[in-house]
């Protein structure tokens, strides 16, 4: 996948190509825009855009300290803290803006989004790639955090408040501390008319799943101890100092 960014970014059409792509994708993700005007003047996470394209391209013509000017200046501006070594590609899209961090060697794809909260940081203080990289159509939820040279790869969603530190093939939903894959992609709903799925409130309970299948197992057990003339306290040797069992409140939330 980072070859194929490589040479997605080696063929990046002109600056002006870029922005009049930028400001139109957020008609397709953001339905509270109402003109062009509007975006160019009032989102900050195009404003972090804009100036994060310009100071990528000093960063490749050498300009290293100018670049960082620029980057901070937008940090200022924006909220949005962009390396300007990060290599992002077209139609990228970062909702609200606000406390979005993005390390110096992460590298994003075509049709990217981000809410707010965001962070693409490094594990290591090694130079080098130590920044994720994420792949085409790939929507990562407010406040999640992606750590490492990790790969997510196309069309991959991270859950809110997720924090993903491994590798995630492509087409697959990640949720949780650290992150698991729980779904594939389009089991979790269609995608907009625009082909990209924005439903990152969509969360499933892997945890909650894997308590009610013990619940149920172990009525299943407990079923067949009766049968068998052996009888089941009510409370649990745990719990039995208690007021109530924590077996039965499982029981009744599993009922719930």
């Amino acid at each position: 996948m980072e070859d194929t960014l490589v040479m997605n970014k080696a063929a990046m059409p002109n600056f002006f190509t870029l922005l009049r792509e930028d400001v139109e994708c957020v008609f397709h993700r953001d339905p509270a825009a109402r003109s062009r005007f509007e975006v160019l003047t009032t989102y900050p996470g195009v404003h972090a855009l804009l100036l994060h394209r310009i100071a990528h391209r000093l960063w490749l013509f050498g300009l290293r300290y100018l670049a960082r000017v620029v980057s901070y200046l937008a940090r200022l501006i924006t909220n949005v803290d962009i390396h300007p070594g990060a290599c992002i590609g077209r139609r990228f899209f970062i909702d609200h803006g606000a406390c979005v961090v993005i390390g110096e060697t992460s590298e994003i794809g075509d049709d990217v989004t981000l809410y707010h909260g965001v962070t693409l940081g490094g594990t290591t203080w090694n130079k080098g790639k130590r920044h994720p990289t994420l792949g085409d159509g790939v929507v990562v939820g407010a406040g999640a955090k992606i750590l490492g040279a990790i790969t997510l790869g196309n069309q991959v969603r991270v859950g809110a408040n997720s924090v993903v530190v491994s590798d995630v093939p492509a087409a697959r939903t990640v949720v949780g501390i650290p992150g698991r894959i729980v779904l594939r992609t389009e089991e979790a709903g269609a995608d907009n008319i625009y082909g990209i799925n924005l439903d990152h409130h969509l969360i499933p309970d892997p945890v909650g799943r894997a308590i009610a299948c013990l619940m149920e197992r172990i009525e299943v057990l407990e079923g067949n101890l009766r049968k068998h003339g052996n009888a089941v306290d009510g409370q649990c040797r745990t719990c039995e100092a208690d007021d109530l069992c924590g077996t039965e409140v499982a029981r009744t939330i599993k009922r719930e």
